[in-house]
C-alpha cells in the first residue's frame, strides 16, 4: 500500500488533485484490494475528455431553440394527461454505491413507463401527437387542437388519412406505434436486419406494418425518408439532419419529461454531481443535460456520454469536434445503441453541455445485466435491458481506475445519476443473457 500511496501521489501532482481526493482514491484502493474487483463486472473503457466543454456557459438562445424549460413544461402538461402516466422510479443504490466509494447512485428504472418498456414511451408518441396536432390545425383553420380531442377521436376522418413511419432499432418505433394507435392514424416502421424478431412483435402488436430493410440502422433511417417522400407519409425519427429538425425536437422534448420528474424526485441537496447517459444519436442525452443544464446553470451536474466501442459516433464526434459519422454493421449487443450518426439537434447541445465521452465493450453490459438482476451489490434486484445499463457500465468502469477518477472528479461526495432506459424489452433475449426471465426477477425484488 505505501507503494500504491507514492503513486498517488505522483499522480495528484500531474492531475493537479487535491489530498482529499487522494484520500478518496485510497480509500478506492483499499475497496479495490478487498474485493471490489471481483464484486462489480470489469469494464473495458476508452475515454476523452471534451475540449469545447464549458461548464460556465449559458444555456442561450441557441440552445432554447431546440429545447428548453418552456417547451418541457408543455410536454409535460400533454403527457401527464395520458391514460397511465406515472413518474418512474428513481431506485437508490446503497450497496453499489458504498462498494465504488460514492456519495449516492440513482437509478431512474424506465422499465415501468406506460407498460412500453422504455423511456421511448414518451417522446415517440409525443412527437405523434404533435404532428397530428399540426396537421389538423392546417386542415381545419382552428388555432389549438387540444389533446383530449385528439384522444377522444374527434378528428378521426383526418388523422386516419395519416401515415407515420420512422426506422427503429426497437424502442423508438414501438412508441411510435403506440401514439399511431392511441391517436388514431396508420403507421408504418422500418427496421434493419438486425433487430430480433420479439422486438419486431412488440411493434406489430400496436397495429403497425412492420418492413424489413437492409443494412444497419442508419441505412434504414434513410430508407423511410426516400419512401415517406415518395408516398405522403410523414417520418417520425428520433435523429435529426439537414432538412429535418421540428419532429426530432418534439420526441428529445417528451423524453425531458424524466429529467423533471428527477428534479421532482430529489432533495435540493442531493441532486446529482455527474449524470452518466447512454449515446444513440444523442436524442436521450441532450434532452437530459439541457433540461439540468438550463435549470441549474452553473452548478449543473457533470454529464458524460456512454456509448458501444461498435458504436462511438459522439465519441469520434467529439474527439474531431465535429460531427463524424461511423460505419459498419454496428453490431453491438446495446440494440437501441447501434447508431453510426449523431444528431444533429443532439450534437448542438452536448458538444458544449457533455463533460466527457466514454466507450465501453459489449460484455460488460452482459455481465451488468446479470450483476443488476442477481442484486450482487446488495440492493434490491432490477431487470435492465442491454441498453439500460449504459450509463452504469460508463460509471462502474470510471470508479475502476484512478486516473479517470481524477479526470472526471469522482470522490466520496460524488453522487451519481443513471437512466435505466429500458427493461426486458426482448423477453426471450434478456431470459438467454441473465439465466432467469424477466417476471421472476422482479417477484424477488
Amino acid at each position: 500500500m505505501a507503494l500504491v500511496f507514492f503513486a498517488l501521489q505522483v499522480l495528484r501532482r500531474s492531475l493537479q488533485v487535491t489530498e482529499t481526493e487522494v484520500t478518496d482514491m485510497m480509500a478506492c484502493v483499499d475497496t479495490v484490494c478487498c474485493g471490489f474487483g471481483t464484486l462489480i463486472p470489469k469494464v473495458e473503457l476508452k475515454s476523452a475528455l471534451n475540449a469545447a466543454a464549458d461548464p460556465n456557459a449559458e444555456y442561450g438562445a441557441t440552445q432554447r431553440e431546440i429545447l428548453s424549460l418552456a417547451a418541457s413544461a408543455n410536454a409535460a402538461s400533454e403527457i401527464e394527461r395520458w391514460a397511465g402516466y406515472q413518474p418512474t422510479p428513481l431506485v437508490p443504490l446503497r450497496g453499489l454505491a458504498r462498494a465504488t466509494h460514492v456519495e449516492a447512485i440513482h437509478y431512474k428504472d424506465e422499465a415501468s413507463r406506460f407498460g412500453l418498456g422504455s423511456f421511448k414511451a414518451l417522446g415517440g408518441a409525443y412527437a405523434v401527437s404533435r404532428l397530428l396536432s399540426r396537421e389538423i390545425r392546417a386542415c381545419t383553420g382552428r388555432e389549438k387542437v387540444d389533446i383530449d380531442d385528439l384522444l377522444s377521436g374527434k378528428y378521426t376522418e383526418i388523422t386516419n388519412r395519416i401515415t407515420v413511419t420512422c426506422a427503429t432499432d426497437g424502442n423508438h418505433g414501438r412508441s411510435v406505434a403506440w401514439g399511431a394507435q392511441r391517436f388514431g392514424c396508420q403507421c408504418l416502421i422500418y427496421v434493419h436486419a438486425a433487430v430480433s424478431q420479439g422486438r419486431v412483435d412488440a411493434i406489430a402488436k400496436y397495429g403497425s406494418q412492420i418492413v424489413r430493410s437492409a443494412g444497419n440502422y442508419d441505412d434504414a433511417v434513410r430508407q423511410a425518408a426516400v419512401d415517406a417522400a415518395k408516398y405522403g407519409r410523414f417520418v417520425v425519427s428520433d435523429t435529426s439532419y439537414e432538412g429535418y429538425l421540428d419532429v426530432p425536437r418534439d420526441v428529445m422534448q417528451g423524453y425531458s419529461v424524466m429529467a423533471e420528474e428527477v428534479l421532482r424526485q430529489l432533495p435540493s441537496d442531493q441532486l446529482p454531481t455527474h449524470i452518466f447517459l447512454q449515446g444513440g444519436v444523442g436524442g436521450l442525452a441532450a434532452a437530459v443535460c439541457a433540461h439540468f443544464w438550463e435549470t441549474l446553470g452553473p452548478k449543473r451536474p457533470r454529464v458524460i456520454i456512454v456509448e458501444p466501442a461498435k458504436a462511438a459516433c459522439l465519441f469520434e464526434s467529439a474527439k474531431a469536434g465535429h460531427p463524424v459519422a461511423v460505419h459498419g454493421e454496428l453490431d453491438t449487443v446495446m440494440a437501441g445503441l447501434a447508431c453510426g450518426e449523431v444528431s444533429l439537434l443532439a450534437w448542438e447541445i452536448l458538444r458544449i453541455g457533455a463533460h466527457a465521452f466514454l466507450t465501453i465493450d459489449d460484455h460488460s453490459a452482459l455481465e451488468l445485466m446479470t450483476f443488476l438482476a442477481e442484486g450482487r451489490s446488495g440492493d434490491d434486484p432490477l431487470v435492465a435491458g442491454e441498453s439500460a445499463v449504459g450509463g452504469l457500465a460508463g460509471f462502474l468502469g470510471s470508479a475502476q481506475d484512478l486516473a479517470q477518477r481524477a479526470a472526471l472528479g469522482l470522490n466520496s461526495t460524488s453522487r451519481i445519476l443513471v437512466f435505466g432506459s429500458e427493461g426486458a424489452t426482448d423477453p426471450a433475449l434478456y431470459l438467454q443473457i441473465v439465466g432467469q426471465p424477466a417476471e421472476a426477477i422482479r417477484k424477488t425484488a
